[in-house]
């Protein structure tokens, strides 16, 4: 006996990608994640190609895997495919110690962030 299918919980047009991990604060990823949300696929990636910070390499991989997601996983189209949602969250905070005069101790925080970037086929309408 095996275990009951789990119902899906996207709309048949949708594909996400996660990361849960990422090596950068919330604040800062949510700067680039607010700048592709909305948008097509290919602006997206244009956008990213040419972005200067850090982060945006890992963004766009990430939105990659989304895209070969729809496409293998759910035989959706990558011309008609657009950024649904970019969630941005908390995931664990690194503690360090680092040392300061007269033998104190100040923390240094090291902040991760999870990404959750869904891409949802658009129907054309006709007019």
């Amino acid at each position: 006996m095996s275990k009951m299918k789990r119902p899906r919980v996207l709309n048949s047009n949708e594909a996400n990608a996660l990361h849960p991990m990422m090596r950068v604060s919330p604040r800062k990823l949510n700067l680039v994640a607010t700048a592709i949300r909305g948008k097509s696929v290919e602006e997206a990636l244009a956008f990213l190609a040419f972005d200067r910070k850090r982060i945006s390499n890992e963004v766009k991989k990430l939105l990659l895997s989304a895209v070969a997601n729809a496409e293998n996983n759910h035989h959706l189209s990558r011309d008609r495919l657009r950024i649904g949602h970019a969630i941005v969250g908390k995931s664990i905070v690194l503690k360090r110690i680092h040392a300061r005069a007269k033998g104190r101790a100040a923390r240094i925080l090291k902040p991760y962030s999870r990404l959750d970037i869904c891409v949802v086929e658009q129907v054309e309408e006709l007019a």
